[in-house]
């Protein structure tokens, strides 16, 4: 007799509970094909394990840490404005130029089991940038850029990494150059930094992105070197482009996909990893295929990456001297 008062007591409790729920929101689990059943992050991190597991094999777990770990910034330093005065402030944060020590460190004399370091003739990295880093296990953060005593801002806060390629395109001076995908700008900001483009197109796809590119050179880069037609910027297809300026430039350097790893790892917005996004994704690696100034498709890994140290990819970078060819 306890036992079925008891039965009938829970079951109550149930119903009640259940009729709390809007009848528009109830549903059965089994049935509910729009539920996901995890988030976009955590399917990017499964995707990301089954995949770079097998490309980095025991190097995974620490890149694995890092893309989890809080990110940390560089400052590239503005040569528009007072570089000497603002690289010696960075140093007084205990900052330093990670570009200058890569290059030092490439010309001391080898151990005797170690290969000789590149020549300095044989680096042909991009020249003239500068970019402050807090050395590993640093979490410090560079305090936010302001307005200089020449007016434009001091430094740009950045992911040092976008940089090497930047200075895997080995400029020259006299160089024309094209920024395929330039948006944000930060590239772009580090090309101009190296006072080696004759001319600089600018061109990003997207015209929402286009506006924080203007935005950031009109903050950083003195406005008689804009006008000078020194810096276009456009919002063409760069799949195109061959069509409407092939065999024009020096270099080109086209840093695609836009959307990072750590930023799907980090944030359920816009993430290439979600539900509605499954298309997209999958047409990756024939976007990828495309050589914007041959118009031909080429295949590649959907999570084609590069990891060498940093010493190797500054110091290591051979010179692209080919029309059209990209980084």
């Amino acid at each position: 007799m306890a036992a079925l008062v008891v039965r009938s007591v829970r079951d109550l409790l149930k119903r009640a509970d259940f009729a709390k729920v809007p009848r528009r929101h109830r549903h059965k689990k089994k049935w509910a094909a729009t539920e996901p059943k995890f988030p976009a992050t955590r399917l990017a991190l499964q995707n990301f394990d089954m995949t770079y597991s097998v490309q980095f094999g025991e190097l995974w777990p620490s890149i694995r840490v890092s893309l989890l770990s809080e990110q940390k910034y560089g400052a590239l330093v503005n040569n528009f404005g007072a570089w000497d005065h603002v690289s010696a402030e960075l140093e007084q944060l205990n900052a330093r130029d990670f570009v200058n020590k890569a290059h030092a460190r490439g010309g001391q004399e080898p151990e005797s089991n170690q290969t000789a370091a590149p020549s300095p003739a044989s680096w042909a990295c991009s020249p003239n940038l500068r970019c402050f880093t807090f050395t590993r296990g640093d979490v410090s953060r560079f305090p936010p850029a302001r307005l200089g005593s020449l007016g434009v801002m001091d430094y740009y806060l950045m992911d040092a990494a976008s940089l090497l390629p930047v200075l895997a395109l080995g400029l020259q001076p006299g160089d024309t150059v094209l920024d395929l995908c330039a948006a944000p700008g930060g590239k772009t900001l580090a090309l101009l930094q190296t006072g080696c483009c004759r001319h600089l197109a600018a061109n990003d796809l997207s015209t929402s992105r286009i506006g924080r590119l203007q935005k950031i050179l009109h903050s950083y880069v003195p406005q008689d070197i804009r006008d000078r037609s020194r810096v276009r910027v456009t919002s063409w297809d760069g799949r195109k482009w061959g069509e409407l300026e092939g065999d024009t430039y020096d270099r080109v350097l086209v840093d695609v996909p836009c959307t990072t790893d750590r930023h799907s790892l980090h944030e359920e917005e816009n993430n290439i990893f979600q539900r509605s996004r499954k298309k997209e994704r999958q047409i990756l690696p024939m976007l990828q295929g495309w050589t914007p100034c041959h118009q031909t498709r080429r295949p590649r890994c959907l999570f084609h990456v590069l990891t060498v140290t940093l010493t190797e990819r500054v110091c290591g970078a051979r010179r692209h001297r080919a029309s059209g060819q990209s980084i």
